[in-house]
């Protein structure tokens, strides 16, 4: 008789069976769309990424969010190489929405797994997740991950397009396929026969996908690792260039938006009596909180300045939310009173930390501080939303295409596949536009106008006060050293709040997982080889939205572990540099940074004073970050009033096989800039619930005046493309703050920094 505890284990071990089978199946192909690409004119699809028509021109395919990183620049080079096409020829488009363009690297990377961990646990979890993501995953944008995740299907596609017009040339002259290849946009052979890729297009896309391509080496690369200009600066120089902001369909109305000054609040009553004898108002009506927000009240009128002004008009009674009673001082305190607690989720161990501790001849400790950081882009939040006949059109500076669409849908009560997202270049995001909360709800705003489009743009001061912010967070450090001032033991914790959980329950509605790598990454994944050591976080529950900050949580741990990195050095007395290199015995491409940062930088030659005559001193940083190893050398004095003055930073990266130097350099030249404006100048601060920063004279960016010489080195590398827009953040703080400790012996452990 079938028993049910028969009928269970049976169910569970064929379930079982069936996972196992599952992940030995190759994993779901990214060369063609479940649906065919959208042409028009003369234009025919090879694959799923690229698109060639008549006049020869190469229209590649981009699913990653253009912000200014260069990424549509890059990823086209790297498909152009294989094709073999005319980079003059070469221009980009939007991608459709579909599973191939699901971002895979960017989860991958979020597991909480060290980069040097080769075991086969990590091996097989990998890739049980990369075969998921490809099947219920969604196109994204973000964690320096577009090109490592890219490089080989953007490749794989090009070589592919670059078969099937060598076979349609071969089949038109009849001649044997190996007897062709493809230079510059067209197919040749040795006879004399030319064809350009626009004249075998057609032919071509009757061809047989290939099974499977030979891509180049890289000494055969020819766009690949050369220095090759943005494909979008043109049209930025000459305003065709269009972001979230510019968009201008026939008929536009405009929404301004005032939330709730409390985090999370909402509407209790309002009175719209003097915005409505205010010139162009048209409507004013409450909006409840999405995806996360705080809600508020809208107003659409006739123009932009009119809905904004009128919106400040409204008299709202307000229903404050959960964080009304947040301030940062209590937060930092909460924070602190956590590390008393347990040592929460354990990232990273290795020896018996508690017994090489007490053994230990002696021993330091120490405790640093984080505060919330706003994102503060340039382009302020924006969305313009057509909803008419039951579908909608969203035109969206957005890292988030298909959620975007989600939550449009869902906030218009109607089916996902009856709105388009048009995703626009981003005027800066930082993270910020990983966020669905300004999209829900200007398609809810958009439902009020009749099937007019709707333009809602926030002011600076509701971007400010209703951001998701990079948390803050508290770290203990502790280090135990041998008679011969040899490091011996590391305990390292730290707590915050966590973002990935609250960002999934954000996104899909998913119930809190209980650890988040993001919270400790920048602590335990460093390459370190501690010969004892445990690192871990302990998750804060808090009222603050949060979320995804530019190198998230290498942001704070960097600085935290960087500098105590070097409180451990004097503690040893020994170079700061030197002790490193002692550490990283078994990591030769983190030596080589270090190496390399060390020769360029003079370290240990004398510093000539200021302009001033101030004395000047150098710090250094060594991070690894979304796949890349970043080395920094501040050099810093300090000025009346105590001001601290960055006077030149080295930068050396390591981030694999350089596809485009350029745009490297740029990359990490902004996040040094990026990264020394939250060093030096940049906090978000709580009373009651309400954040006090409203526009950039509250959260000052470093300005041109004040700007250190920033000399980049890009370290030359085969190895497999890693991230570029992050990894340049995390080292600036801590370089900085070695460097004033070597200036002046005041050790500064909390962020912004700042001297008593």
């Amino acid at each position: 008789m079938l028993t049910r505890r028969t009928f269970l284990l049976g169910g569970a071990s064929a379930l079982g069976g069936l996972l196992v089978g599952w992940a030995v199946v190759p994993p779901r192909q990214r060369l063609t769309t479940s649906t065919p690409l959208p042409t028009q004119g003369s234009e025919i699809a090879l694959n799923g990424w690229v698109k060639i028509d008549a006049d020869n021109h190469v229209t590649i395919m981009m699913p990653k969010a253009e912000m200014g990183q260069g990424i549509h620049t890059g990823l086209a080079m790297v498909l152009a190489e294989e094709l073999d096409a005319d980079w003059s020829q070469v221009r980009v488009e939007e991608s459709p929405i579909d599973r191939i363009y699901n971002a895979v690297q960017s989860v991958t990377d979020d597991l909480p797994f060290r980069p040097d961990d080769d075991s086969y646990v990590k091996q097989g979890i990998v890739w049980i997740t990369r075969k998921a993501v490809r099947e219920v995953g969604t196109m994204m944008t973000g964690g320096s991950s577009s090109m490592n995740d890219l490089w080989v299907p953007m490749r794989e596609a090009g070589a592919s397009a670059r078969v099937m017009l060598i076979g349609a040339a071969a089949e038109r002259w009849d001649v044997p396929v190996r007897e062709c290849r493809a230079e510059k946009g067209y197919v040749v052979h040795p006879w004399g026969h030319k064809a350009s890729f626009g004249e075998l297009s057609s032919m071509a896309a009757r061809q047989p996908l290939p099974r499977s391509v030979v891509l180049k080496q890289a000494g055969d690369f020819k766009l690949i690792g050369q220095p090759v200009r943005r494909i979008e600066a043109a049209s930025k120089i000459d305003g065709a260039a269009r972001f979230g902001i510019d968009v201008l369909p026939n008929g536009l109305l405009y929404a301004g938006v005032v939330m709730c000054p409390t985090l999370g609040g909402t509407v209790a009553h309002f009175d719209a009596t003097p915005a409505q004898k205010m010139p162009g108002f048209i409507k004013a009506f409450a909006v409840p909180p999405y995806a996360g927000g705080t809600g508020g009240v809208a107003v659409i009128a006739d123009n932009a300045f009119r809905a904004m002004n009128a919106v400040e008009a409204i008299k709202v009674i307000w229903h404050d939310g959960a964080a009304a009673k947040v301030r940062s001082t209590d937060v930092d305190r909460q924070l602190v009173d956590a590390l008393d607690d347990t040592d929460g989720h354990v990232y990273y161990h290795v020896g018996n930390v508690d017994n090489a501790m007490s053994r230990a001849k002696s021993r330091i400790e120490s405790v640093y501080h984080a505060p919330y950081l706003a994102h503060g882009a340039v382009e302020p939040l924006n969305c313009t939303v057509q909803f008419a006949d039951g579908a909608a059109t969203v035109w969206v500076s957005t890292q988030m295409p298909a959620l975007a669409r989600h939550h449009a849908a869902k906030a218009l009560g109607i089916d996902t596949d009856l709105v388009d997202v048009q995703t626009q270049l981003l005027g800066g995001a930082f993270g910020r536009r990983l966020e669905l909360d300004f999209i829900a709800q200007a398609a809810a705003i958009a439902r009020e106008a009749d099937g007019r489009p709707v333009q809602t743009i926030w002011s600076r001061a509701q971007d400010f006060t209703h951001d998701f912010y990079r948390p803050a967070c508290v770290a203990w450090l502790q280090a135990g050293f041998d008679e011969h001032g040899k490091l011996v033991a590391w305990h390292a914790k730290s707590a915050g709040q966590a973002i990935v959980p609250d960002a999934l329950a954000r996104y899909y509605g998913v119930p809190h997982i209980p650890i988040d790598k993001t919270t400790c990454e920048g602590a335990f994944d460093q390459p370190y080889e501690w010969p004892a050591a445990r690192v871990s976080h302990k998750i804060v529950e808090l009222p603050v939205p949060i979320g995804f900050w530019r190198s998230v949580g290498h942001s704070h741990q960097a600085f935290f572990t960087e500098s105590f990195t070097d409180e451990a050095a004097v503690a040893a007395g020994q170079d700061p540099i030197a002790f490193r290199a002692m550490l990283l015995a078994q990591h030769p491409r983190h030596l080589a940074v270090l190496k390399r940062v060390e020769a360029i930088s003079e370290w240990g030659r004398p510093l000539k004073p200021a302009a001033d005559g101030a004395r000047c001193a150098r710090g250094v940083a060594l991070h690894e970050a979304f796949g890349s190893v970043v080395a920094q050398v501040a050099e810093v004095s300090i000025g009346a009033n105590k001001q601290i003055r960055v006077h030149r930073v080295v930068c050396v990266i390591d981030c694999g096989l350089p596809v485009n130097p350029n745009l490297i350099r740029q990359q990490m030249e902004g996040g040094i800039v990026f990264g020394l404006s939250s060093a030096l100048q940049n906090e978000i601060t709580i009373c009651n619930g309400q954040v006090q920063q409203k526009n950039f004279v509250d959260f000052p960016v470093v300005r041109m005046n004040v700007c250190p010489a920033i000399e980049v080195d890009i370290m030359p590398s085969q190895l497999h493309p890693q991230g570029v827009g992050e990894p340049g953040v995390p080292p600036v703080a801590p370089a900085v703050a070695n460097a004033v400790f070597a200036l002046t012996g005041q050790r500064l452990k909390t962020l912004p920094l700042r001297l008593a």
